[in-house]
């Protein structure tokens, strides 16, 4: 039985993972939930409607870290930076859903359904890496293509929704959009500075995170340097576009991979098909509001509109819709922490 400690409680994501706790996804003694000062003494368990053994909020700087089992961080990467090591020290498993240690050799980057070999002991770090977001369902459905025919080369262009900013993203994209509807047919005011850089309501944001010198930005960085470590492939062809849409919940990306041998559409339907927690749409194709519709659809990876180019059989598109939140983060998270459970050396 675990004495977890969800850190960033409040926040999008500390939400979903006690919600999934309350699940019952791992076996639990105590939660507690740790969320900023201002934030404490909050019964979380009450305003959520949860069952789970839960605590009132503690802040951040009161948390005792003994007897702490697991410590899953979703506050940013410049709190994990200060405190994850602090609590790896003191004996507890660190899931850490920031970008801060994903490239830390000593750090493991896992997807369980993808590389759960790599929690068959506990690393000597302590700390285990939850991976970007868009990352995580991009190789949840390439991983089966690659054992498939090998990949080549990946290009990818994700669609990402307001929920990737936060509580304040989906807040905004909300509020803004209501103002635009008081007035259709108005010109639509520029509102840069808030969560996306760029006003996102009935808008495309080409611009996820800061450029760097290539004009290529943190968030395409990240997703052409994850998957390489993630899947042990780290000479992958890999290249992004990543744009913000005015979406409340799920990303979706268009994936067109060039594979190492010829294959068919079927054989392409059949591999992603065969794979657990991915879900494969032969007759239309899954979209945000339907993923986001039932607790089953927020849990699995959708694949729709696989196409084999007909003057290229190595060539295949896909499209791929998951929830950012769930598969995204929480649920990848507390899976890292139930394989560690399975295999021995988390109790």
């Amino acid at each position: 039985m675990l004495h977890i400690a969800v850190i960033g409680a409040t926040g999008a994501v500390g939400r979903e993972c006690l919600g999934l706790l309350d699940g019952g996804i791992v076996p639990l003694a105590r939660v507690t939930p740790v969320a900023s000062p201002r934030s404490a003494g909050h019964d979380l368990g009450a305003e959520l409607g949860l069952k789970i053994p839960l605590v009132p909020v503690v802040a951040l700087d009161d948390l005792d870290p003994e007897g702490v089992d697991v410590a899953v961080l979703s506050a940013g990467a410049d709190l994990s930076r200060a405190r994850a090591r602090r609590l790896a020290s003191a004996g507890a498993l660190v899931v850490d859903n920031s970008s801060a240690f994903r490239m830390d050799p000593a750090v493991p980057l896992v997807v369980p359904q993808v590389n759960p070999d790599e929690l068959a002991s506990r690393p000597a770090s302590g700390i285990v890496a939850n991976p970007n977001c868009s990352t995580i369902q991009l190789v949840r459905a390439l991983h089966p293509l690659h054992a498939l025919a090998g990949l080549e080369s990946v290009v990818v262009a994700t669609y990402q929704a307001a929920s990737g900013g936060g509580l304040r993203g989906l807040e905004e994209l909300a509020r803004d959009a209501g103002e635009v509807l008081e007035a259709p047919g108005a010109a639509v005011p520029g509102l840069p500075g808030g969560r996306f850089g760029q006003p996102l309501a009935f808008n495309l944001v080409p611009e996820i995170g800061m450029a760097d010198g290539t004009g290529f930005t943190h968030e395409e960085r990240k997703l052409v340097r994850e998957p390489r470590k993630i899947l042990g492939l780290p000479e992958l062809r890999l290249t992004a576009t990543a744009v913000r849409v005015p979406v409340f919940h799920c990303h979706s990306e268009a994936v067109y991979v060039r594979l190492r041998e010829p294959v068919t559409a079927a054989a392409v339907h059949d591999a992603l098909a065969a794979t657990p927690g991915l879900r494969v749409h032969r007759d239309g194709y899954p979209m945000p509001r339907t993923v986001f519709a039932t607790d089953e659809g927020r849990a699995a990876v959708h694949v729709g509109r696989i196409r084999v180019e007909p003057d290229d059989p190595r060539g295949v598109w896909l499209w791929i819709v998951a929830d950012n939140l769930w598969v995204g983060a929480a649920l990848n998270a507390l899976q890292i922490v139930e394989v560690a459970v399975g295999r021995g050396w988390l109790r």
